[in-house]
């Protein structure tokens, strides 16, 4: 059954850590939908290889609405969790129970949610101190899957095991 695949996105973010996700996604017949604070706009990743037209804006979305949630990771994580709208929808979809995708810096969003504590994760070096001090339980593994709810992986490397465990779990949701 098809799901619906929120991902939270602006410019700067890591092309591949978009891409290869995404695409992934929708050949297993899932649907993904760019948000960011304004739709139709057009954002960049910082490796300039990937540009990605906004479908939805972040005033016009609900976390009710999605299946999952997808989190790429570059610099566009850190710019997001500035904006309060991107940090409680990131706090709503983990309080409906509903599974997180998040690579390289995209667990920053879920740090500054508060929705790491005691959580498995993984993630790019720069960022484990943070994911530590806000309560996670760090493993410097390629993919890190915790409660079959939240998958975790550190950099574009990771990529094939990343995308191997959020279709599985697209599959059970």
């Amino acid at each position: 059954m098809s799901k619906k695949i929120a991902v939270l996105i602006t410019d700067e973010f890591e092309d591949s850590e978009f891409t290869s996700p995404a695409e992934a996604y929708r050949k297993a017949g899932h649907e993904v939908v760019t948000i960011e604070k304004k739709a139709g706009i057009t954002v960049t990743g910082k490796q300039g290889k990937a540009k990605v037209k906004i479908d939805r804006d972040i005033d016009d979305v609900h976390a009710a609405e999605f299946d999952a949630l997808l989190l790429p990771g570059g610099h566009s994580p850190d710019s997001l969790r500035g904006d309060d709208r991107f940090v409680d929808f990131t706090k709503n979809f983990v309080a409906l129970g509903k599974p997180v995708f998040a690579i390289c810096h995209g667990p920053q969003l879920l740090i500054s949610a508060n929705a790491v504590r005691g959580r498995k994760m993984t993630a790019v070096k720069p960022i484990v101190i943070d994911l530590k001090n806000a309560g996670a339980d760090f493993y410097d593994k390629e993919v890190v899957v915790d409660n079959d709810r939240l998958v975790t992986s550190r950099t574009p490397e990771d990529l094939p095991a990343f995308n191997r465990e959020s279709l599985r779990i697209l599959e059970m949701v």
